[in-house]
């Protein structure tokens, strides 16, 4: 097949126009022309009044090689990469020890079914409940102030992912295009089809829901086995190589080959891999705050006159902003439509996030604001120092918001005076179990509050009415990664203990659902190759 790259038309077009552009383009007869399938499209709205959507298709034709031969010097006429999943391992008849998944969010789903599909039958271990009892235990906290610390938005089935926008695209490099593989197998399970072309695919959090289920359904039916509530509370590691994990049941498991796919909030995991030696150390992540703004808002901002527009649905924004103080400030997780959420895990801590469904149809738009930070600032050498550092500031939102899981807010007008705010104004905070009106200065370090209050400004320049008086603040962001990487080498596995495979968001090895499910599409690559070695039987 042939791709055809940065084809234009009108944002009101038909297929047949489509067809007919890519004739012309091409300069084909409709015989020529067997198969047409859409690769990637993406709205272009920079031109408010005439935006546009952007086609790269793959295009089976009669005569490819005459077509590429005309084409040889045009840099939008290629030949279609080959982008199917290939990976020849087959589990040895005789498995000395069924791999072990720590995990299962994006990054352990994935590196468990990659497992299942090679004959692997892994075993996974979920400190969390199955997605659906975890819904309900979310509920609990966002509807009655009442956190479960096993089962929260952080813990569970489905992982962090699982209620967030279900943002399915990813800035990394991806030669194998391992992640047209997770957008395949998210389809299979029931993602609409259009993941697969849209430019920046998401899901919601309800269609994740059922599909982390066939997921599931799909491992075991394979030979895999899926163990929830069996957090890991030890290893057991002889001579730099790990031998067993150890339940908080006080079950013991045999394992060589060990997946750590943790997510970016196990911190009692972390201690415990600390405490037994294992490589880590702390990295760069960021901190701040959620701002809300009417979705119409950020709609007219973008899109003019074609706001409401169903092609285009709700829009949304990326914004980067390098403050006078050296500190970068940038939007993170944006949800268009959508709501910010209590993402807490820990008792006494308040921690934002936000989350849209598939249709982004609420009446707020949200954004974390956040602030980069590093090691320098944590005020220790400690691997674990980013982990005192989140928790300081999430137990400080816990204090501001009335202690009982009550969010601190503040109005963007008064945020930028440096007033409490005592009232709220056209924009009704989304986040549940409630907001406490209070003065936010003093909830994150006085660099990020001052680089914040220098970004909002410079925001409105970009998109008018980013300042408005009466755009709300939420407070705190401070799980936008992890914040220390479990270092690991070349062969995946950690640099000082043998057969552990760091793996996804926890292991500071990704950065979203994509990104950590080709993660452990990889991880689990590597666990296969290992096997096979040691089974002395060729990949």
């Amino acid at each position: 097949m042939i791709r055809l790259t940065e084809l234009r038309l009108p944002l009101e077009h038909t297929p047949e126009q489509l067809t007919a552009a890519v004739l012309q383009r091409l300069k084909l007869a409709p015989a020529d022309l067997v198969r047409l399938r859409i690769h990637k499209r993406s709205p272009d709205a920079r031109k408010k009044s005439a935006p546009q959507f952007v086609y790269s298709l793959d295009l089976e034709l009669a005569d490819e090689a005459a077509v590429l031969a005309h084409f040889q010097n045009d840099s939008h006429v290629k030949p279609t990469p080959d982008m199917d999943y290939r990976f020849v391992a087959q589990a040895p008849a005789h498995l000395p020890l069924r791999p072990v998944v720590i995990g299962f969010g994006p990054a352990g789903i994935f590196a468990a079914l990659i497992l299942a599909q090679s004959g692997f039958r892994p075993l996974v271990l979920e400190r969390g409940k199955k997605v659906r009892e975890r819904t309900k235990d979310t509920w609990d906290l966002w509807r009655k102030h009442t956190l479960h610390p096993e089962s929260n938005v952080q813990f569970g089935e489905g992982g962090a992912g699982a209620f967030s926008d279900g943002k399915l695209y990813t800035q990394i490099k991806d030669p194998r295009h391992l992640g047209r593989k997770v957008l395949s197998e998210f389809v299979k399970a029931g993602a609409p089809e259009e993941i697969l072309y849209v430019s920046r695919p998401h899901i919601g959090t309800f269609r994740l829901v059922s599909m982390v289920e066939k997921m599931r359904a799909e491992i075991e039916a394979l030979g895999g086995e899926i163990r929830f509530a069996a957090r890991v509370d030890d290893l057991v590691i002889e001579a730099g190589q790990v031998r067993g994990l150890v339940l908080a049941n006080g079950e013991t498991i045999r394992a060589d080959q060990v997946v750590l796919a943790l997510g970016h909030s196990a911190r009692d995991t972390f201690a415990m891999l600390h405490r037994r030696g294992v490589f880590m150390e702390a990295k760069p992540f960021a901190v701040g705050l959620r701002i809300e703004h009417p979705q119409a808002l950020i709609d007219r901002a973008r899109y003019g006159n074609y706001t409401g527009n169903p092609l285009l649905g709700a829009a949304d924004y990326k914004l980067v902003h390098h403050a006078r103080n050296g500190r970068a400030v940038f939007s993170f997780c944006m949800c268009p439509g959508g709501q910010v959420v209590a993402a807490t895990s820990e008792p006494g801590c308040v921690v934002t996030n936000g989350m849209s469904q598939y249709s982004r149809a609420e009446r707020n738009a949200n954004s974390g604001l956040v602030v980069n930070v590093s090691p320098a600032d944590f005020g220790s050498d400690d691997p674990l120092a980013g982990i005192a550092f989140q928790r300081q500031w999430e137990q400080r939102a816990f204090e501001l918001g009335g202690g009982n899981y009550d969010a601190p807010g503040q109005q963007v007008g008064d945020f930028l005076a440096g007033r409490p705010s005592t009232a709220l104004g056209a924009v009704i905070p989304s986040y549940q179990p409630g907001v406490k009106l209070t003065d936010l200065s003093t909830a994150l370090p006085d660099y990020a509050i001052a680089a914040i209050r220098e970004a909002i400004p410079a925001f409105d320049k970009q998109i008018p009415g980013f300042a408005m008086a009466d755009a709300l603040l939420t407070g705190v962001e401070t799980r936008t990664s992890s914040p220390l990487r479990i270092t690991r080498g070349a062969d995946g596995q950690s640099i000082n203990v043998k057969g552990l495979y760091p793996a996804g968001e926890g292991a500071g090895y990704a950065g979203g659902i994509l990104s950590a499910a080709v993660d452990g599409i990889e991880m689990a690559e590597a666990v296969a190759r290992d096997i096979m070695q040691r089974c002395r039987a060729p990949v």
